[in-house]
């Protein structure tokens, strides 16, 4: 009697074992068919995107517009929401299988419901191309470091003309410095195929982060072109993020970065408190200022919040040296009023309708080597950056470094 129980109890077992393998084949075989009909329509081997909500951007859940749900041993179901990865990067839960079959690495279980679904990571090298959301794309040997020459790319394509921007985030970003001139002519990091302009970007600049308007369809190109006649371990790794036109998070036109917390710093390219290392046309010391530039930095307002100010940040005397020569004045005057200048007419930034003390200041360029506490309540907040290509008088300068606050509204 035991030995036919046990008999009988294998035997269930053994179909109920069966009917869940063919439950996960089946859930998987659907996947891969619409897997296999979005790539056809989107000329890509890239899972469905998912395009980021504010919530995503600060971290948050996925709200993709068309999530899709894998029945899985009939107890129930998961969409594919944002996940952390156990290496901290930004994934999209899927099953594995799925995961494997796009060259997505699994990093880690993603659900409660069953262990066949992970975290997947899209990570991206040399001649990829994308059309996935929060891909990684880094330099070869990453982590390790590149010793440079040749041009590498990546090509992201938006899927279709509902996504209106990319964020680009330099987790990591070392190339070759800037020469005396504030040039980029080592190392060059170029973004194009955009409908707005980025500029040149080379030197040290992880942390930093950039807004690219897609312009319809057409792909950006982000390239990074270095020179093995160089010493120099370059290291980069960025986070690509596509935001959809109806998005809250998307950037305000003109504003090439975009800041969403109430308070924080803001620092121009291949800022740093070390002096450059090159000299310049004349044979001086030169500037880590890039040249050439024309860009806004832009704060979003909270709510409540009525105006913006902006100071020196404290820690760093060097953290507004923008024109004239650091090594001439006294080093006790660096970063007070009595070097800072608004008549400005070659590197600068703008502050619109500034006041400082409360009192309103007849023009909006600040430049000179040092930068008082200014506050603003034109809306949106926005500081512009401008450089130009001549940088003979410029010696020994970093660029700007600076805190910003928002200010609440009075309450009446």
């Amino acid at each position: 009697m035991a030995a036919h129980s046990a008999r009988i109890f294998a035997i269930v077992v053994i179909f109920y074992s069966s009917y869940i393998v063919g439950i996960y084949n089946a859930a998987r075989a659907s996947s891969l068919m619409q897997l296999a009909a979005e790539n056809s329509s989107h000329h890509s081997v890239e899972p469905q995107s998912h395009f980021l909500t504010e919530t995503e951007l600060e971290g948050g859940r996925s709200n993709s517009r068309h999530p899709r749900w894998f029945p899985f041993y009939t107890i129930g179901r998961f969409s594919n929401a944002l996940c952390t990865g156990n290496n901290r990067l930004t994934g999209t839960c899927v099953l594995s299988g799925e995961c494997t079959d796009t060259t997505g690495v699994a990093a880690g279980s993603c659900s409660t419901i069953t262990n066949q679904a992970v975290c997947c990571i899209y990570q991206r090298t040399c001649g990829a191309s994308t059309t996935y959301n929060n891909t990684y794309f880094y330099n070869s040997n990453y982590p390790g470091t590149y010793a440079g020459g040749g041009r590498c790319t990546i090509v992201i394509t938006p899927p279709d003309s509902s996504i209106c921007q990319l964020r680009i985030d330099f987790m990591a970003l070392s190339l070759a410095p800037p020469n005396g001139d504030g040039l980029c002519n080592t190392d060059a990091l170029t973004i194009t195929g955009g409908s707005s302009r980025v500029p040149t970007i080379c030197g040290e600049n992880a942390g930093q982060h950039v807004y690219v308007d897609f312009n319809g369809v057409t792909p950006i190109t982000i390239t990074v072109a270095t020179s093995s006649s160089y010493v120099f371990n370059r290291i980069w790794q960025f986070q690509l993020r596509m935001l959809a036109c109806a998005s809250s998070t998307l950037a305000p036109s003109g504003c090439l970065q975009y800041h969403l917390s109430s308070s924080g710093t803001v620092a121009s390219f291949n800022y740093a408190s070390a002096a450059s290392s090159s000299l310049n046309t004349i044979g001086v010391p030169g500037t880590r200022q890039l040249a050439n530039l024309a860009y806004g930095i832009c704060v979003r307002m909270g709510a409540g919040m009525c105006s913006i100010s902006w100071s020196q940040v404290s820690s760093d005397t060097y953290s507004f040296t923008m024109t004239n020569d650091v090594g001439a004045i006294d080093p006790s005057l660096l970063a007070t009023a009595a070097v800072q200048s608004q008549d400005c007419t070659t590197d600068f930034i703008i502050i619109p309708n500034p006041l400082q003390g409360g009192v309103a200041l007849a023009g909006d360029r600040f430049c000179g080597l040092g930068f008082s506490a200014t506050t603003s309540f034109t809306k949106p907040f926005v500081l512009y950056a401008v450089t130009d290509g001549n940088e003979d008088a410029d010696i020994s300068n970093r660029g700007f470094y600076l805190s910003f606050s928002q200010v609440a509204c009075p309450v009446i």
